[in-house]
């Protein structure tokens, strides 16, 4: 999520500067002035369902698999909308990953984000009128699974199951798995049974820095692959949850698994992600046929090998942004590029990278300006053209038949905010 955003970490330490210098005049102003929009939130869904969202962890351990899951729902009134950040850990993971002191930070993150809720209903019901297509989506470096709501709770709106991974490559800011106090003792001993669940320990897991000296790549690269097997294990979870096999939910939430059962078109898989979760988007078509087109969002291309890109043989959609791409990166999107198998690329402009995670929507104007959280353009219309041109790629090459293919124009750049392609000048050798 934050690639090269040395920027923002500038300006949080600012900002941290200046509260520890003038707590009172900074902590009651600066963040008041910068944050005093009623209007802020992260905007409802358009779709005609309404949407429910709940965690699962199939496997307690690291090795598991653990993604927030979004889907159409039943409308009702008791379910409640959860915390956009599920507890205070995260804000001490993105503390960490900014470089910044733990207890100052959680009072300035939850001041700013404290208060907002996920745009869906915790553990509500699910409801379709027919089966649903997949989409497992990956976040970005120093994200984690709740942090592109309003990116999944459209497009749950819309019809699709989606499941939002968290990574445990160690490129969270944030993660959590459990251990059993016996597997602390011994890890060879055999898993816990189902009566042994109220034993298991929350380990958290925080985002790992690069150390001094280290070369980047072999880091990215080995984090990329273990993102792809990830995506994949949550698709052979929701495989298995599809078939009415029984699952144990290490989070022992309400939602009830079996309503689940025969509810996926598992023919009609995609692959979605932004910046490092982009770069995963690629590295999954490349292992997984089952998926069959890929989203990636201002993607990251850095960690992917070079051999991979001619083993991709699923259509691909690039949805960049204005500021953040650069020619060397836009050139290894072009090794991509094919006579036979559609890619396609558009730039939204007046964007910034962060105009894709949740936070863009969350910070008055001049803040979100100053940490690169919000570029030129309205966000909520950024998003919208990024959701209808996502709609319409899935219905192309997913075969839907829902009336997406009314945006089909904005999957060419047709539109007074979009760019045919990109806007970077990116030498023909360079390819």
């Amino acid at each position: 999520m934050f690639s090269h955003g040395g920027f923002v970490q500038l300006v949080v330490k600012r900002i941290y500067e200046l509260t520890r210098t003038e707590p009172r005049r900074y902590t009651l102003g600066l963040f008041t002035m910068g944050n005093s929009c009623s209007n802020l939130g992260i905007p409802p869904a358009k779709g005609p369902n309404a949407v429910g969202c709940t965690d699962f962890m199939m496997d307690h351990t690291a090795q598991g698999s653990f993604f927030r899951l979004y889907y159409p729902c039943q409308e009702t009134e008791k379910a409640e909308k959860p915390d956009w950040v599920p507890c205070r850990e995260y804000f001490n993971g993105l503390a960490d990953f900014m470089k910044i002191n733990r207890t100052l930070s959680e009072r300035i993150f939850n001041h700013l984000f404290g208060s907002f809720k996920i745009p869906a209903y915790l553990d509500a019901p699910f409801k379709s009128n027919g089966k649903c297509p997949v989409v497992i989506f990956s976040h970005g470096l120093g994200a984690f699974r709740t942090l592109y709501s309003a990116i999944c709770a459209e497009m749950a709106s819309q019809g699709f199951i989606v499941a939002s991974v968290e990574h445990r490559d160690q490129s969270a800011s944030a993660t959590y798995y459990f251990n059993a106090e016996s597997e602390r003792a011994n890890e060879n001993l055999p898993k816990m049974s189902a009566s042994a669940q109220d034993s298991l320990v929350k380990e958290w897991m925080y985002y790992r820095a690069l150390q001094h000296g280290e070369s980047e790549f072999p880091l990215r690269n080995k984090q990329v692959k273990q993102r792809a097997d990830e995506c994949i294990l949550a698709l052979d979870k929701l495989t298995e949850i599809n078939s009415g096999r029984a699952v144990q939910n290490a989070l022992q939430t309400k939602f009830d698994w079996t309503t689940l059962e025969n509810s996926m078109d598992l023919c009609r898989i995609a692959a979605m992600g932004h910046s490092f979760g982009g770069a995963t988007v690629i590295e999954a078509l490349c292992k997984e046929v089952k998926f069959k087109c890929g989203i990636a969002l201002d993607a990251w291309m850095f960690p992917l090998d070079d051999e991979t890109f001619p083993r991709v043989k699923q259509p691909i959609f690039f949805i960049n942004s204005e500021k953040f791409q650069w020619a060397g990166n836009i050139s290894r999107m072009k090794k991509l590029e094919s006579a036979i198998i559609q890619r396609k690329m558009i730039t939204i402009r007046g964007t910034v990278h962060q105009s894709f995670p949740d936070f863009t929507f969350l910070t008055g104007n001049w803040i979100g300006k100053l940490m690169k959280l919000k570029g030129e353009i309205d966000p909520h219309i950024a998003i919208d053209l990024s959701n209808k041109a996502t709609l319409a790629f899935l219905q192309r090459h997913l075969g839907l038949e829902k009336d997406f293919n009314q945006w089909d124009a904005l999957i060419d750049g047709q539109d007074e905010n979009l760019i045919q392609g990109t806007n970077v000048t990116v030498l023909q050798s360079a390819i």
